[in-house]
């Protein structure tokens, strides 16, 4: 039987690269006459912008330092043992770089029961042992601190979560056994299922106190110094900690039973993970942690040998880092500085684009349009968001009144727009109108000033094609709504020039936006793959096949709404309009729906009522059903979800040969930060791949083996 040096040992030799944890350990004497503590930090000796995290070395270090505080703690020469982190970061986790490298499940498995060997050392100690989560806690961070008999937590920690879920895996170093047992189940639920699938939501140190996770709250000036004072008070008798009991009755199976739920509204059964660790909080009802390890080590391995987390490991890295190396981005040296933005248009779209540039560049933003009623309700509903962060305490009421004098509306675009650097137009979506705003624009615009169109389709190069210096348009496509959705496809027409391009990247930068570089083709990435995947869903609704299963039919890819209820969202007259500017493009592949187009002239928006009698669920609605004309071939879930993936597969291929963008990476990149596609699919292309479409589209994969799957 190898120790768990020699396991950890084993898995370093996987993994060379690791940024490695140190575990220093130094004794302080506790105020109070409290006795002699071990302190141990950890630190990998970068800036908080590299976080800590345990690879196999890293927990090796922490295992030495486990040595050194057991054998004292046996000698008696220490009362208690802490365990703390660097300057604003506790600790985020395994390596997820090393996780990718292994390729068997034995490998797997050494890394789940390695992480368990160490942790399980802080409970079985001689001296109760203490977790200061000072920063940032993610993952198997959160959970080397559940193995603690103590918790404070710093009312300045911005992130604590268990994220696995979101990713593919489980919290398999004693989260899913430990966090049930000291919270509840369905406190546990929450933060395990329901926060990772939603979009992985992190919790703030006050809510960690409050969820009871920590069993003390300091402000994070004096974090570590309060923290010590009340450990003190815990050793000497003078603080008792009183946590409340645990509900093992129904109230956890009710817990459970929730937890599928919300796994079943999320994923649909498309992603193993949640049902994993839900299956492993059941279990941990009689409290038999062990057993709970047992298990989360058997989970561990079998979904690191699967392709759902290789999918999420591959997505987390999109958006991680090729996210912030924009493929194809001109050397931003070439990017002019934006000291005034022009916001033409004062409606929906333009006011949130202009409260978008306000708040992230904090430049004079001015709006203009065709009458003052509409130019004073763009600026009214600027000032009332700001108003609106200024009550939710996001912003003090100096920046609030900086930021409203700061944004600005005129009739004359000469007075608007005579010094501004960045003019975007967010007008109505017609290729005439918006020439002629660019041709407005062009003759009272200083000769620098970049010229940005928010078109969801039409061409850019046609846009620019009448104006002097078509050289300074850009495509600036941004999603709705603005503010959540991180997507920007930026669009080179075919005279942008690289300063003009630079410049734009510059500013997707500044507005925190995960910008991609699209080439200037009928409607650029996201809008032509999801009318394409839509337009095949309709086009199967209109030859006969019942709308029910035609949404169900694509519920196995887990997606964040169902298409109709996507099609809503957009607006049905937004889907008609793309689907014929893409018809006109490429008519032997997108077809006009003319159930579509009739429930449009009807002014429906959308397929569904909400009823409350039924909870607000969709039902079609009977003046729509009306409406729609049908054939009489009738397929079933499985050809239409084959139709849907063939015709996305083909589509994408398609768009690669084109040269849309530089990589299947980048429509995934898209998919996932435009249109919310799950982490576990890693975008599209990995799920194609991984199900055989692409190979039976394509004949060849998009992504090699190994990049979003397990390695050969």
């Amino acid at each position: 039987m190898s120790t768990t040096a020699e396991l950890l040992k084993g898995a370093a030799e996987l993994f060379p690269d690791e940024v490695v944890t140190q575990a220093h350990v130094r004794h302080l004497d506790l105020p109070f006459g409290a006795g002699r503590f071990a302190l141990i930090t950890l630190d990998n000796g970068f800036d908080h912008t590299k976080p800590t995290t345990f690879g196999p070395q890293s927990l090796g270090n922490l295992n030495a330092a486990i040595d050194q505080v057991e054998q004292e703690a046996t000698a008696g020469s220490i009362v208690g043992a802490g365990l703390t982190g660097k300057p604003f970061i506790f600790a985020v986790g395994a390596d997820l770089k090393g996780v990718e490298l292994l390729k068997a499940h034995d490998e797997a498995l050494a890394i789940g029961k390695g992480g368990h060997d160490v942790f399980k050392r802080l409970a079985a100690l001689a001296v109760p042992t203490f977790a200061y989560y000072n920063g940032a806690a993610m993952g198997g961070g959160v959970e080397v601190g559940l193995h603690c008999t103590y918790r404070t937590v710093s009312k300045a920690l911005p992130a604590f979560s268990l994220p696995e879920v979101f990713l593919g895996l489980v919290p398999g170093w004693g989260g899913c056994a430990i966090l049930p047992n000291l919270i509840g189940a369905d406190r546990a639920v929450s933060v395990i299922i329901e926060n990772s699938l939603n979009q992985n939501r992190q919790l703030k140190g006050k809510q960690v106190f409050e969820l009871g996770i920590a069993d003390a709250l300091f402000e994070g000036a004096d974090f570590l110094e309060q923290s010590l004072l009340w450990t003190a008070r815990v050793l000497n008798g003078e603080t008792e900690v009183v946590r409340a009991e645990v509900d093992r009755g129904e109230a956890w199976d009710q817990a459970v039973a929730r937890g599928r739920a919300i796994a079943d509204s999320k994923v649909h059964g498309a992603a193993p993970a949640a049902y994993r660790a839900l299956e492993i909080i059941e279990a941990a009802k009689d409290g038999d942690l062990q057993r709970g390890f047992d298990a989360e080590d058997t989970a561990l391995a079998d979904l690191i040998m699967g392709g759902e987390l290789r999918s999420g490991i591959y997505a987390f890295n999109l958006v991680q880092k090729r996210a912030k190396r924009p493929a194809g981005a001109p050397d931003k040296s070439l990017a002019r500085p934006v000291t005034k933005v022009g916001v033409v248009g004062a409606g929906l779209m333009a006011s949130q684009l202009a409260l978008l540039f306000l708040r992230r560049l904090e430049v004079p933003v001015v709006l203009t349009d065709i009458d003052q009623e509409r130019v004073d309700k763009g600026v009214g509903y600027v000032h009332a968001e700001i108003e609106k962060l200024l009550g939710k305490g996001r912003i003090n009421q100096d920046k609030a009144n900086r930021l409203k004098a700061l944004v600005t509306g005129v009739l004359d675009k000469a007075e608007g727009f005579a010094d501004a650097d960045f003019i975007i137009e967010a007008v109505f979506e017609e290729m005439s109108v918006k020439q002629k705003v660019f041709a407005e624009v062009e003759a009272v615009a200083p000769a620098h000033a970049i010229l940005a169109t928010n078109t969801s389709s039409l061409s850019v190069s046609e846009m620019a094609s009448k104006l002097k210096h078509p050289e300074r348009v850009v495509g600036f496509h941004f999603f709705n709504p603005v503010a959540i959705l991180p997507l920007l496809e930026i669009v080179r027409g075919e005279q942008t020039d690289d300063a003009s391009l630079a410049t734009a990247f510059g500013v997707a930068k500044k507005l925190k936006k995960t910008a991609v570089l699209t080439k200037d083709a009928p409607a650029f990435v996201v809008n032509r793959i999801l009318t394409r995947f839509m337009g095949e869903i309709q086009n199967v609704i209109d030859e006969g096949t019942p709308v029910a299963t035609a949404e169900k039919a694509i519920e196995p890819l887990g997606l964040p709404m169902s298409p109709l209820v996507l099609l809503e969202l957009v607006g049905p007259a937004i889907g008609l309009h793309v689907s014929q500017t893409l018809n006109r493009a490429f008519p032997e592949r997108f077809t006009v729906s003319p159930n579509l187009k009739a429930v449009v002239e009807a002014g429906k928006r959308g397929f569904y009522v909400y009823n409350a009698e039924n909870g607000f669920k969709p039902e079609l609605d009977p003046e729509v059903v009306a409406l729609l004309k049908q054939g009489d071939v009738v397929l079933t879930e499985e050809q239409v979800r084959d139709r849907v993936l063939d015709a996305v597969a083909q589509e994408i291929g398609l768009m690669l040969d084109e040269g849309v963008v530089a990589e299947a990476q980048d429509i995934d990149l898209c998919l996932i930060t435009g249109a919310g596609w799950p982490f576990h699919l890693g975008g599209i292309t990995p799920y194609l791949d991984r199900e055989g479409v692409s190979e039976r589209v394509n004949g060849k994969r998009f992504l090699a083996p190994g990049l979003a799957s397990v390695p050969a």
